[in-house]
């Protein structure tokens, strides 16, 4: 971690994680009997005494481990306002300190009247304060160190797989955008003799559709404005097909305030109508299905293709799909997924990811 002063982080962005999530003091409980169980087997004991020796020293780390993870747990939201560094130094100290009051806890406990009198119980507690005490907040000092060690080198190199992802993503989009607009300007140029009121109309829906795209500066959108966008560039394909481009929306059942990364079903019709109703003379139809499985929103995207386009698809193809993907699993991770479906008169995209909803003021 850098020595330099740095700005505030939020708690969004704040390396350490969140100690009050139950998955925390799980892990934190798995340690702490995985260290018990080396500490104890690191002591020269008799091998009748393993177990006892074994099950002090868990207690007493258990009650470190739980008590710093509450702490922690208790101080993030403050330490997320203070600079990396000074929220590092609280932090390594806060389990030194936590492990400090357990010893002297340990101590008085195992005074002669100070927990039951059996000398059993008496010989599981440490004699000396000195000794026992700075051993402990070595030990403590040290674990924590390479902890916070490890949760910033964990927190960096996720953040940097983010931002290289959206800088591919970025490149990916750059090329799609190009390819849409000249396509659009030639048909609106063709328009411009033969039907001028229809040429405004175009005019009208590119600039809708790239002031939606081109200038949208939030990494999602609500579903409803995705599947606008995606009718508008609908409408200026359908000046440049006519009949032969028909598209079928069966999307009234979807959450429409659910988020999503912009431009995702655009590139996915684009594919439909350039890859499969283009090279069918008489057209055809781009069916456009949406569905609820549990909390997840399953979206198809379907299209009639000739046969040979069935044995090999166009490698822009690929691209579009590629972008999607990452665009996915980017703003959803695991949770999300694209699927395709080849069949030897249809292609079809499935995708599902997880129904997230905005707040009614952002989509209002």
């Amino acid at each position: 971690m850098s020595g330099t002063k740095q700005s505030a982080p939020t708690q969004s962005d704040f390396y350490l994680p969140d100690f009050c999530a139950s998955r925390a003091a799980f892990v934190i409980v798995i340690i702490v009997v995985l260290l018990a169980l080396v500490l104890s087997l690191a002591h020269p004991v008799q091998a009748d005494g393993f177990w006892l020796d074994f099950g002090a020293t868990g207690m007493f780390l258990l009650w470190v481990g739980l008590a710093s993870a509450g702490l922690l747990c208790w101080s993030r939201p403050k330490l997320a306002r203070l600079s990396e560094m000074q929220a590092s130094i609280i932090a390594l100290f806060i389990p030194v300190l936590v492990t400090m009051a357990v010893c002297e806890a340990a101590l008085r406990i195992g005074q002669p009247g100070g927990f039951g009198t059996g000398t059993g119980i008496l010989n599981l507690f440490p004699k000396e304060r000195g000794p026992f005490m700075l051993r402990s907040a070595a030990i403590a000092f040290v674990a924590t160190a390479l902890a916070l060690r490890y949760f910033y080198v964990t927190h960096q190199w996720r953040h940097n797989v983010q931002m290289e992802a959206r800088w591919r993503i970025d490149a990916l989009q750059a090329r799609i955008r190009p390819h849409f607009l000249f396509n659009s300007m030639n048909t609106i140029a063709s328009l411009t003799r033969t039907d001028p009121a229809r040429a405004e109309e175009a005019v009208e829906d590119l600039a809708d559709l790239f002031r939606a795209s081109l200038s949208e500066t939030r990494q999602q959108i609500s579903l409803k404005e995705e599947l606008e966008v995606a009718r508008i560039y609908q409408r200026i394909e359908q000046l440049r097909l006519g009949d032969r481009l028909q598209v079928q929306w069966l999307v009234g059942d979807l959450p429409m305030r659910s988020q999503v990364p912009s431009l995702l079903i655009q590139p996915l019709l684009e594919n439909a109508i350039y890859h499969g109703i283009e090279s069918l003379p008489a057209g055809g139809t781009v069916r456009i299905e949406g569905r609820m499985d549990a909390q997840l929103i399953e979206l198809s995207i379907r299209n009639p293709i000739a046969q040979q386009e069935n044995q090999r698809p166009r490698s822009g193809n690929q691209i579009a799909l590629d972008n999607v993907r990452q665009r996915l699993q980017l703003a959803f991770g695991p949770l999300a997924s694209l699927r395709i479906e080849q069949k030897p008169d249809s292609f079809e995209v499935i995708l599902r990811f997880p129904s997230i909803m905005a707040p009614a003021a952002e989509t209002a």
